[in-house]
């Protein structure tokens, strides 16, 4: 396997990668005084290696989303909080992606919650169920386990992947220019099938279509877009389909093709390009123990393909009930 990365060429930060396709620990990145040169070197970084660790960046969860509204408009919770819900950690545009269960305490691993959760430890890119997809999750550690008890994020590159795939099957994937469905409740039940083995994702409402090998807009690379949300593809029988799912799944995240991250630090984090990687929660002996408060934001794409072949919605009301019936699904498996 070759290296896709040419040498470093930026001037205020530094690059150190972290993979020879993909990935990157980014050092040198003031965060409470970001110049404007500094703030489209990370960009500029993003679009070479996919995803970016930034250590210590002393970021709280005022500043962190202040930083993500500078690189687009946000996703926020406002569709999730129904019954009068209020978001854990008083904002909106804050996505809970920790361990810490109502109490304040470490999340029963067997709790309704935590089944829910499930479907995070499978590669898979944020938001691809949405009418508008997601293009960079931006997630920060707050609290973290002790060292040796796991809870790293694990990558895959899909751009490589795609470079990498069989000749034939390329033809063939660019001859058809496939479509696929996505919907949350597929990765859900993938993640938690016995908890899950009475939902339908066809019957939890439209799904969203993107179509299946695109180009990665700021690099200009193609990319296969596929994830665990991935339910079906457009138009082809089910038994392909589904063969077809599990095979790009399978190359994308062939070992060779990951990496895996480690938390060492409060304010440590990660941002990645959802349209260009998968990415994954990597379980451990934390689970059930130790704390582990992460949180994310996540920045609305603004791409040509940022709403796939779905219709363009500022009111995105009916996937609210969308995802709702989705958890109530799950729910109602566990208090019967």
């Amino acid at each position: 396997m070759g290296s896709y990365i040419d040498e470093p060429e930026f001037k205020t930060i530094t690059v150190k990668p972290l993979h020879p396709t993909f990935g990157a620990e980014v050092d040198g990145v003031n965060f409470h005084d970001l110049s404007d040169e500094q703030f489209n070197e990370i960009l500029a970084a993003m679009a070479k290696y996919g995803f970016c660790m930034f250590r210590n960046t002393g970021l709280d969860d005022a500043s962190h989303i202040k930083f993500s509204y500078r690189i687009g408009d946000l996703d926020t919770m406002k569709r999730y909080m129904t019954d009068g819900r209020k978001p854990r950690y008083g904002h909106y545009e804050l996505f809970d992606a920790g361990n810490i269960d109502d109490q304040g305490g470490v999340l029963d691993p067997d709790s309704p919650r935590a089944h829910y959760g499930k479907g995070n430890a499978l590669f898979h890119v944020d938001s691809s169920f949405n009418p508008r997809r997601a293009s960079f999750s931006l997630l920060r550690a707050v609290e973290i386990p002790p060292p040796g008890n796991g809870g790293n994020t694990d990558f895959a590159d899909s751009r490589t992947a795609w470079d990498e795939l069989d000749p034939a099957l390329q033809q063939e994937l660019l001859d058809n220019d496939y479509v696929v469905h996505h919907s949350v409740a597929q990765s859900r039940k993938l993640g938690s099938p016995e908890f899950f083995k009475d939902l339908d994702p066809t019957n939890q409402g439209k799904m969203a279509r993107h179509r299946l090998i695109q180009i990665h807009e700021p690099s200009g690379r193609r990319n296969i877009y596929i994830a665990a949300h991935s339910h079906h593809i457009e138009a082809v029988a089910e038994e392909k389909s589904d063969q077809l799912i599990k095979t790009l799944l399978d190359h994308v995240t062939l070992k060779h093709n990951t990496v895996s991250v480690e938390w060492k630090n409060p304010s440590d984090m990660i941002i990645w390009d959802n349209r260009c990687v998968l990415h994954k929660a990597n379980g451990g002996a934390f689970e059930g123990k130790y704390r582990r408060d992460l949180r994310r934001t996540t920045v609305h794409d603004d791409s040509s393909t940022a709403w796939g072949l779905n219709e363009v919605e500022p009111d995105t009301a009916k996937w609210i009930v969308n995802h709702a019936a989705t958890r109530s699904a799950g729910m109602t498996k566990v208090q019967g």
